[in-house]
């Protein structure tokens, strides 16, 4: 795999830190494919658990690399469609991996960066981090993360973010929807592991049925929501975990 990621696994925890610090972790074309193969490699391995993404230096990820985009302009519409498409099934791939993803930010996550952890299922934000997505000052259009960003804040104030490029800080991120936890610079590290390796030590098909039921629930009915929770249920039922945590708890 390409040292633009580098993946270290510890326990059942999969940390993936983006590796370009001098570009603040841009997502050029080498990095999109180390993580499509470092998240296959997640997937397939059994020992784990739980996947953290976090950027290497300052910066947490700028987005997309620009000199890439600068030298698309040259490319067909159906050659920029296909290379935008590489880098939509990298959010696709964590929305349908079944383990957590768990985007762990310092620094700043702008653009591409900043739709990258809101793809993940849980975003872990320095006190001091930052987020946005400020393509509209360069004449472009943040199109894909928009998918993510519109269902983490809705309508309104996705529309504040990308039409003004105005940035956030980690606590108004928040506020908003677009982070799940802001954690003090004091004992930062302490505080992500310390999730991690919950999130790694929980049952692993309990956590798996959770995502799958959560992001399948967008676009359905209550009574839907309803009748596919009901099935969840009955499949939640008949896995080992459950049969034997309820039994471990009925003998106390």
């Amino acid at each position: 795999m390409s040292d633009t990621v580098i993946a270290d696994g510890v326990g059942s925890v999969m940390r993936l830190t983006l590796n370009r610090p001098d570009k603040r972790n841009a997502l050029n074309s080498e990095t999109i494919d180390a993580l499509h193969e470092a998240l296959e490699n997640a997937e397939a391995d059994p020992g784990i658990r739980v996947v953290a993404i976090s950027g290497a230096g300052k910066d947490f990820c700028a987005g997309a690399d620009l000199a890439e985009l600068l030298d698309s302009v040259d490319l067909t519409p159906d050659e920029n469609s296909a290379q935008a498409q590489r880098l939509g099934d990298v959010f696709v791939k964590v929305r349908n991996l079944p383990k957590p993803v768990v985007a762990v930010v310092t620094g700043r996550a702008l653009a591409g960066g900043c739709g990258f952890a809101s793809a993940c299922d849980i975003v872990l934000a320095h006190e001091d981090a930052s987020f946005g997505y400020p393509e509209v000052r360069r004449g472009f259009v943040p199109a894909m993360v928009m998918a993510m960003l519109r269902r983490c804040v809705g309508e309104k104030v996705a529309f504040d973010l990308v039409g003004t490029g105005r940035l956030l800080s980690a606590t108004e991120a928040m506020q908003v929807g677009l982070v799940s936890r802001v954690l003090p610079a004091d004992g930062f590290e302490d505080s992500v592991n310390a999730l991690l390796n919950a999130l790694g030590s929980s049952s692993a098909s309990a956590i798996a049925l959770i995502k799958r039921q959560l992001y399948e629930l967008d676009g359905r009915s209550f009574e839907e929501g309803i009748a596919l929770g009901a099935k969840v249920n009955a499949v939640a039922r008949a896995t080992p975990d459950f049969k034997e945590s309820v039994s471990k708890f009925l003998k106390k």
